[in-house]
């Protein structure tokens, strides 16, 4: 007679809808990127390590409140009778200076790490040094990097090397990066996660930003302030090469053969989605002071040049360039008289003055 083997045990259902709960909070995770709190550029590293700091000290506080509020809940709940009862007690001495000096001293050490890193990592103060304890050599000049936004693509000028790339970005690593970033309409914020915190790139003005790239390897950049219909796709690579690898792409980009001359920003700064990577071999003289300057078409007056004929007067005719405010208006200080001009006399303008369009 052959034995009757027994049937396997099921999962409880109680355990197999914990099992569902767990894998089902976890899911999330995969698509998580770590890269932001292990980049392999030295600022974004550091940057990396203030976000942890700040956080284990935040949970110093909240995580004791936390697991402290449960305990009260449970420990004087009502059907507690060994809980202690003092329905008249409202102050303790004790508990106000630990309840109050804890957060107090998180408080100053959170504000003496943001002071001081706000001073190390500001993107407009060169690096002193490429990664921990390596300090900048004293030949090595930073590598600079003339950022452009344009709808919805990037325009990346190259002054020492006299090349421009459009959505590519490289450089070669170990050297500091200067970039010096600007748009060409709308606000947008230049950003690679791999290599330092995002800025601001704004029409009409250039902010910049200092960093170093440690690693070779590819890496994304992409605009993080929405800018339009093509915001989604406005994105980029940005190649951490060693030097050989560099001076390559260099000479790649040199044997595109393409100059990027004025009228050719012109027709690449009209808006367009999903461009290709474009290579230009030499770039016009001039071409990104233009762009900052919101005058690359010639017939327009340069910005710098209005700010200098506004401070000096307005062409003559303000002899005092420093005039007060009107009368209630609580900003404050003098104003500098404003005087817009065309390069040459308008038609039928007897003063040789007309408004200029933006």
């Amino acid at each position: 007679m052959t034995a009757i083997e027994p049937l396997p045990r099921r999962a409880s259902l109680p355990r197999t809808l914990l099992r569902l709960c767990l894998a089902a909070a976890l899911l999330p995770l995969a698509g998580c990127n770590t890269i932001l709190l292990n980049a392999p550029g030295d600022v974004a590293a550091q940057q990396g390590d203030l976000i942890v700091v700040s956080t284990v000290l935040m949970l110093l506080i909240i995580v004791p409140v936390i697991a402290l509020t449960l305990y009260f809940a449970w420990r004087y709940r009502a059907a507690n009778t060994q809980a202690t009862y003092k329905p008249d007690w409202d102050h303790s001495t004790q508990l106000e200076l630990l309840i109050w000096a804890a957060p107090l001293l998180i408080i100053i050490a959170l504000g003496a790490i943001t002071w001081m890193s706000t001073h190390t990592l500001d993107p407009y103060r060169p690096l002193d040094r490429i990664a921990k304890n390596r300090p900048v050599p004293a030949h090595v000049k930073p590598l600079v990097v003339e950022v452009v936004a344009l709808d919805w693509k990037w325009l990346f000028l190259y002054p020492e090397q006299n090349i421009a790339t459009v959505n590519e970005l490289a450089a070669p690593v170990d050297r500091p990066i200067q970039f010096k970033i600007t748009a060409s309409t709308v606000m947008n914020s230049f950003y690679i996660p791999a290599l330092a915190g995002q800025i601001y790139a704004m029409p009409g003005m250039e902010t910049q930003l200092h960093a170093v790239m440690n690693k070779p390897g590819n890496y994304e950049g992409f605009s993080a302030n929405y800018s339009g219909a093509g915001f989604s796709h406005m994105r980029f690579r940005f190649h951490g090469l060693d030097q050989a690898g560099f001076d390559a792409w260099v000479a790649k980009n040199r044997a595109s053969g393409a100059t990027l001359e004025r009228a050719g920003y012109l027709e690449l700064e009209k808006p367009s989605e999903k461009e290709p990577v474009r290579r230009y071999g030499a770039v016009a003289p001039g071409l990104y002071k233009a762009i900052l300057n919101r005058c690359v078409d010639s017939q327009k007056m340069c910005m710098d040049e209005m700010m200098a004929i506004d401070a000096g007067g307005g062409l003559g005719l303000n002899t005092n360039a420093l005039a007060p405010r009107r009368k209630g208006d609580l900003r404050g200080g003098p104003v500098v008289t404003s005087a817009m001009c065309l390069t040459e006399p308008s038609a039928g303008s007897t003063l040789g003055l007309a408004t200029l369009a933006p």
